[in-house]
């Protein structure tokens, strides 16, 4: 596995890159540019890059910091799929000291069941494609 690093600075992200991938995904299919630009700055960001500063890949969570938090657009770039980058920009999310005081983390998908199992992700209800971590307890 090639060096990287992870960053949460909005200003080196490749958002031309990100805006590509995304509107071409299923959940984000035609997506404009200005409104990935929006998502972005509304949100708490993650990139993912090689040591030549390439973006490998990106998510953003959208939280009040306290007790919620959504993960969205999580996304490896073609290039670097099947390398366990999707794998490591997910552990280094769930163990942010933000992310990690939250009580609840949710996310939507429709084929990675699996791999957030692994993170302690569950599926809600009979739902198809919500899953969380839930640590808030109701009776």
């Amino acid at each position: 596995m090639d060096s990287y690093y992870i960053s949460e600075d909005k200003s080196i992200l490749q958002i031309d890159k990100i805006h590509s991938f995304i509107s071409k995904a299923y959940w984000g299919e035609g997506r404009t540019l200005e409104e990935v630009k929006q998502t972005i700055h509304g949100s708490m960001c993650f990139g993912i890059y090689s040591q030549e500063h390439d973006q490998m890949g990106f998510a953003r969570v959208v939280t009040d910091y306290i007790f919620f938090g959504y993960f969205m657009d999580v996304i490896i770039f073609e290039k670097y799929q099947g390398s366990g980058y999707g794998k490591i920009l997910i552990e280094h999310m769930l163990d942010h000291p933000v992310i990690k005081k939250l009580k609840t983390v949710a996310l939507k998908t429709k084929d990675a069941h699996s791999l957030y199992e692994k993170y302690g992700f569950n599926k809600i209800g009979d739902s198809p494609l919500w899953m969380s971590i839930d640590k808030q307890k109701l009776l």
